[in-house]
């Protein structure tokens, strides 16, 4: 008696395909992802239809909005922006009675009452460290997690995954009582160290998740030619990590140039971040909306510009390694 060989599985990415087509064939085998192809082939129709795409541009369009209202007020006169709103610019433009100016920018970056000059240096200066530090430590932390085997190596990297649940909040007073104690309450090292406490655990589980679906034979094979550990984790995997360092890296760097509790609370008067300064102008400013719209831009241009500039990085680093093939 002999015995039916089992039919043959088709992937199910070539099944997808074969079934949207209306091709292949209908074995047993593929009769088992009949369920799976459906849900799959639902779901990739509801997200290439014109609704989802005509719903994904009326999001942006919402979106952009205030900034573009924001934008145009920033360059309009005191006066215009106290008599009309922002959305009458563009009549103006048609009667040719539009009038912009650069005032509420010099006033804002240079003025006596505002001068966010220095705070937008400041700014610079707590977040490149800020994404440097955490970066460096979580790079050396993911390689021992991920190829080097000690005692209690997986109890130790849920505890690390852990701490990404506790909330800033909970270690303002006991930080400020340390730095306290160390005499380094108001310098810059306050604010480099209090965003790198809390940027590790997510940098660490990051990089981890990448160094883990590098194929283990490039590091055997390094290690089969005399390569120690140092030699790998700089010659094989750190050129393979680029997109999830820059990933985090611009992940980072948002954070902490938009952070307002930890530079409020940590910072000294001379070494506040920008965001500082400009929530200080909407409490003692509030009716120089001129000077106001203009620092709240000043303040958002740059990560503007980084995220839009650096995107695919952030999208190739969220992605790679999430799907094998």
């Amino acid at each position: 008696m002999t015995s039916t060989p089992p039919p043959p599985v088709v992937p199910v990415g070539q099944a997808i395909d074969e079934a949207a087509s209306g091709t292949g064939s209908t074995s047993v085998g593929e009769r088992r992802l009949t369920r799976l192809e459906r849900r799959a082939i639902a779901t990739k129709g509801k997200l290439s239809s014109p609704w989802a795409s005509f719903l994904a541009i009326l999001i942006a369009v919402l979106w952009t909005i205030p900034s573009i209202g924001l934008l145009v007020t920033s360059f309009r006169p005191e006066l215009d922006i106290r008599r009309s709103g922002w959305w009458t610019v563009f009549g103006d433009l048609f009667s040719g009675d539009a009038e912009f100016t650069l005032d509420n920018y010099q006033q804002a970056l240079f003025g006596s009452g505002a001068n966010l000059s220095t705070y937008f240096v400041n700014s610079f200066v707590i977040a490149i460290p800020a994404v440097v530090i955490p970066i460096t430590l979580a790079l050396l932390a993911a390689y021992a997690f991920a190829w080097i085997d000690f005692k209690g190596r997986e109890i130790l990297f849920v505890a690390v995954f852990a701490l990404q649940i506790v909330p800033l909040q909970v270690a303002l007073v006991p930080l400020l009582t340390d730095y306290v104690q160390l005499g380094v309450n108001g310098s810059f090292w306050t604010v480099w160290l209090s965003h790198a406490i809390f940027g590790l655990p997510l940098a660490i589980f990051l990089l981890h998740n990448f160094m883990k679906d590098i194929p283990a034979s490039l590091v055997e094979a390094a290690r089969v030619d005399g390569a120690g550990h140092v030699k790998i984790f700089f010659r094989v995997l750190l050129p393979l990590l680029v997109p999830a360092i820059a990933a985090f890296g611009i992940f980072q760097f948002l954070w902490v140039w938009n952070d307002l509790l930890v530079g409020l609370t940590f910072a000294s008067p001379q070494s506040r971040p920008l965001t500082v300064a400009v929530a200080e102008m909407a409490g003692t400013r509030g009716g120089d909306w001129h000077v106001l719209t203009a620092g709240a831009f000043i303040s958002m241009v740059v990560p503007l510009i980084v995220f839009i500039s650096l995107q695919r990085y952030f999208v190739r680093g969220l992605l790679a390694g999430s799907v094998k093939g």
